[in-house]
């Protein structure tokens, strides 16, 4: 025990760490179950107790993950948008383009 602080002071700051502590593994217990991996292991567990057969049946496996953001056009996606641009509208464009390319 420090002899220049008191004891509320020392009360205090035991109970500012205990706070700070489970403030701590609270956050942690959030950001892990918050993962891909921990929400498939509950889908599994899931799985097992909804479709539980007497038998070797298997499980379904899990999804697979995209490797990345699929294309959006082409025939699975939507179509693509034109519009027709009228004589000055398309001049007007090619004067911005000018402007913009000659900043640079």
């Amino acid at each position: 025990m420090l002899p220049s602080v008191s004891i509320l002071q020392q009360i205090g700051l035991g109970v500012l760490l205990a706070v700070a502590v489970l403030w701590v593994v609270g956050i942690v217990r959030l950001l892990r179950n918050g993962r891909y991996e921990a929400a498939m292991r509950r889908d599994r567990r899931e799985m097992r107790v909804r479709y539980a057969a007497p038998g070797p049946e298997r499980l379904p496996e899990p999804p697979e993950l995209l490797g990345s953001v699929p294309r959006q056009t082409g025939p699975a996606g939507p179509p693509a948008e034109c519009v027709e641009l009228s004589a000055a509208e398309r001049e007007a464009f090619e004067e911005l383009v000018r402007q913009l390319t000659s900043r640079s």
